[in-house]
Parts: structure tokens; sequence; C-alpha cells
């Protein structure tokens, strides 16, 4: 509830708060056609054991050499570059719709203007401190609300529009 989107040490633990009803991430997931993640996000991913994307595109932003060769069964591969480039890139091989996930890309890929819509899933937990979902931005982003759902177990989620960029506030 309070912005963050992991522990310090990049722990998700209190995920578990918001239950294992249902929460609409399925649904979400099931919408995009590849995920673009950074390299400490990757490496965190490596973590749980099992690669959690299936047989989903991954991209994996980093300008030093990375070893991907930890991933078994899935698509995954190494990018770098600014986020308009990489949009330009994935656009040019058919992707569409993107998840960018892990704080840091987040953050980037917003700044940039290179993000048309956000899906913010809050699970009713205050973890006090943490790494920020989002951090300073540039400009102003104005956002259009879409819709929010309720789901059992207190979560809530958000979906919003990037209405305008106002640069100079």
């Amino acid at each position: 509830m309070d912005g963050f989107l992991a522990r310090r040490n990049h722990a998700l633990d209190f995920l578990d708060a918001g239950g294992q009803e249902p929460h609409g991430f399925e649904e979400f997931y099931a919408s995009v056609d590849v995920i673009v993640i950074g390299r400490k996000t990757f490496q965190v991913v490596l973590g749980f054991g099992d690669w959690p994307y299936g047989n989903k595109s991954v991209i994996v932003l980093s300008r030093s050499p990375l070893d991907l060769s930890p991933v078994k069964s899935g698509l995954v591969e190494q990018m770098s570059g600014d986020p308009a480039e990489i949009a330009g890139r994935l656009e040019s091989r058919g992707f569409k719709h993107a998840y960018i996930d892990g704080g840091i890309t987040i953050q980037w890929f917003l700044a940039a203007g290179c993000i048309d819509r956000l899906v913010i899933t809050r699970v009713p937990v205050l973890i006090g401190e943490g790494i920020p979902l989002f951090g300073a931005v540039p400009h102003d982003i104005q956002l259009r609300h879409i819709a929010t759902r309720t789901y059992q177990g207190g979560v809530v989620q958000s979906e919003y529009e990037i209405a305008s960029r106002e640069s100079g506030k």
C-alpha cells in the first residue's frame, strides 16, 4: 500500500498478504506479448527456481554482458539502449503490448514517455521501506483513470492511461 514494489533486499514475501485468490494478474499477463525487466529484477527472478514467464519473450536490460544460461526453458535475451530505442526495436519485431517490470526500469520508461498505460496493484500491507515503484520524474505526468477493481483479501488494482506529459512543471 505504501508504494514499494519490494523490500530493500528485493524480497517479495509481503505479497502473500493479498491472499491466494485471483487478483487480475493472470488476465493482465495474458494481454502482454513481451516482458522487459532490468538486470536486478532478472537476478531476483532467477532466485525463484522455476522460470515464471513460461514461453513469453523476456528482454533483460543491461549494458554489461549477462549469463542467460540459467534460464533452461524460456525465451530470454539481453538488450541495451535508451527506452525509445528499445521500444522501437520491440515494435519492429511485432510486439504490441509490453509488460515493463522492475523499479528502475519502470521509472526509466515512464520518464522517457514510453509507457502508455499503468496497472497498479496494491496489496493490503504497509512494509515501511523498500524499493519504490515510482521515483523522480522530469515533469508532471497526468494520468486518466480507466478502472479500479477490488478482490477478496483486500487487493485493489487500478488502471490508468497516460493522459499527457507536461514539461516544465
